[in-house]
């Protein structure tokens, strides 16, 4: 370890574009890691839904298209376009001090930009679906089909 320390400088005087890269790559791996632990929107692993499923009876948001809605989705999910969702409609404004689950397809969609609605509606649990409805089903987990 002591070699190591007394090499170091001198790979670093070589290698300045390489340790450039690499302190950029740490810094931004840094910033990331500490957008996600101090975000408001706590991202959910299929696991980690069943347990918010099991202790509160969370709001589940399905924003995928209706065909893949239809297909499967998560059991007592409720399906909303994203055209037509609004955090402040009547029916969803009423569940404000609930946890609310946004999931779509795959959780690359629209569900994060959801989540930030919901946040600015003073929604105060809001979480979204790692993956989507995709990885809770490839967790082996049950899944509803039709429009209900």
């Amino acid at each position: 370890m002591n070699d190591f320390l007394h090499k170091l400088p001198q790979f670093i005087g070589n290698h300045v574009a390489l340790s450039a890269l690499f302190v950029i790559l740490l810094l931004a791996l840094i910033v990331i890691q500490a957008q996600i632990l101090f975000s408001k929107i706590k991202e959910l692993s299929p696991a980690g839904l069943t347990a918010l499923i099991n202790r509160d009876n969370p709001l589940l948001i399905d924003l995928s298209a209706l065909a893949d809605f239809e297909k499967m989705h998560v059991p007592g999910a409720k399906h909303v376009a994203m055209s037509q969702f609004d955090p402040e409609k009547k029916e969803l404004a009423q569940a404000k001090s609930l946890p609310v689950v946004v999931m779509d397809k795959d959780g690359r969609g629209n569900s994060a930009k959801a989540a930030q609605r919901l946040l600015k509606a003073g929604f105060e649990k809001v979480h979204t679906l790692g993956g989507g409805v995709l990885a809770w089903h490839a967790a082996q987990l049950p899944v509803a089909k039709g429009n209900k």
